[in-house]
């Protein structure tokens, strides 16, 4: 046994049979498949070859108790999320999540998986009508081969996700409670916007103006996990492809 993690082993298999779809499986899949078998906490002989031992891949607030599901009415669960989505292969399927600061302020972050360009959003408030409003205004410029879908967490400024969607056409998966891993890019992005919006700062003086010129500072970066192509040009390049 090599004691390849999942990631490896699911890039090994793209760059193998780069021809073969057959052969292509996410690494969150492989995960899923473990647990799964494993009832939901990895057999000792499973976990000791992954790179955290970890013994639960999601968080206790993700199993059947003290779930907090009951809040977000009809939520789709990240785990009917299609393939296509896990694969990054194909773009317009977008993370989202609002980023905090003082004054009761938020900004809707949005970070489109294939490229990881991303998109900010003035909102004036947390609550689902204001988020969901502000969103629709955003999404509804966008072409419309990337509007695919919006995986976002379980906070309930998304609460009228049916509203979102029949605006948009863009259908809303929710993650796990608790596990922003499964919003990997979302939350890497969340990140290196602390940069421009550091905690504990008023986020409502900026306007949608400003949150643009940071998004475009950030999409015209080379990033080393797209090998050093700006989001800006593989969204391009993505879009291209599917024309």
């Amino acid at each position: 046994m090599q004691n390849w993690s999942p990631e490896q082993i699911a890039g090994w298999l793209k760059k193998r049979y780069p021809n073969d779809e057959r052969m292509r499986i996410s690494h969150e899949a492989i995960y899923r498949t473990l647990f799964i078998q494993a009832r939901g906490v990895l057999k000792k002989e499973l976990q000791k070859h992954l790179r955290t031992r970890r013994k639960m891949r999601h968080s206790k607030a993700s199993t059947t108790k003290g779930q907090t599901r009951g809040q977000i009415v009809d939520a789709v669960s990240i785990s009917e999320r299609p393939a296509e989505v896990e694969d990054r292969a194909v773009p317009g399927h977008w993370e989202g999540d609002l980023i905090s600061g003082s004054k009761n302020s938020h900004i809707a972050t949005l970070v489109e998986r294939h490229s990881r360009f991303v998109m900010l959003v003035k909102v004036d408030g947390k609550d689902t009508e204001t988020v969901v409003a502000a969103l629709v205004k955003q999404i509804c410029k966008l072409p419309i081969e990337l509007r695919k879908s919006l995986t976002w967490d379980r906070g309930t400024e998304l609460a009228k996700h049916k509203d979102f969607t029949i605006a948009t056409g863009v259908k809303v998966y929710f993650c796990d409670p608790k596990s922003p891993w499964q919003r990997g890019s979302n939350e890497n992005t969340n990140g290196l916007l602390r940069q421009y919006f550091p905690d504990g700062t008023d986020l409502s003086v900026h306007s949608q103006s400003d949150l643009n010129k940071v998004a475009r500072e950030l999409n015209v970066r080379p990033r080393k996990t797209l090998g050093f192509e700006t989001p800006a040009d593989k969204l391009s390049a993505g879009v291209a492809m599917t024309d």
